[in-house]
């Protein structure tokens, strides 16, 4: 198997476990033609690409733990954070709005599975997450 065809497989595997985790949820809120194109995304991704989408995962995650231990939501770093993360969704989604921003950040907090995500290092992370989130792309808080 060449170094190409396990790099496909890798991503259908992402793919695959994504659904089976989050199928019902994402496919509720976004639809199936949204979830389709953003996997379709995914697959589609030079190592290059994918490389950059997942050192933008490693950098949100630092940069909210640092934004996390100010405690401001609207603060320099959480801004950053929030920044990120939209870098990181447009990624996959190919492109941005304000308002599917801010829901995928509510569903951090909803959803017990995504809020266990951010919060297993600290609890509160989530919420933290998402209000900078909302502060970000001006939105009130649900």
């Amino acid at each position: 198997m060449s170094d190409r065809e396990k790099f496909e497989g890798f991503k259908q595997k992402i793919i695959d476990e994504n659904e089976k985790k989050y199928a019902k949820e994402i496919r509720e809120k976004y639809g199936d033609e949204k979830v389709t194109q953003s996997y379709q995304r995914l697959k589609n991704m030079t190592k290059e690409e994918y490389d950059q989408w997942r050192n933008l995962e490693m950098q949100i995650k630092e940069t909210l733990r640092e934004a996390f231990a100010t405690g401001d939501p609207a603060g320099e770093l959480a801004q950053k954070t929030a920044d990120l993360h939209k870098q990181w969704i447009s990624c996959s989604w190919g492109s941005y709005s304000k308002e599917a921003h801010a829901g995928l950040a509510q569903m951090y907090v909803d959803d017990e599975r995504f809020t266990a995500y951010y919060d297993k290092e600290q609890p509160g992370m989530a919420k933290f997450l998402r209000d900078a989130i909302f502060i970000y792309a001006g939105m009130k808080e649900k």
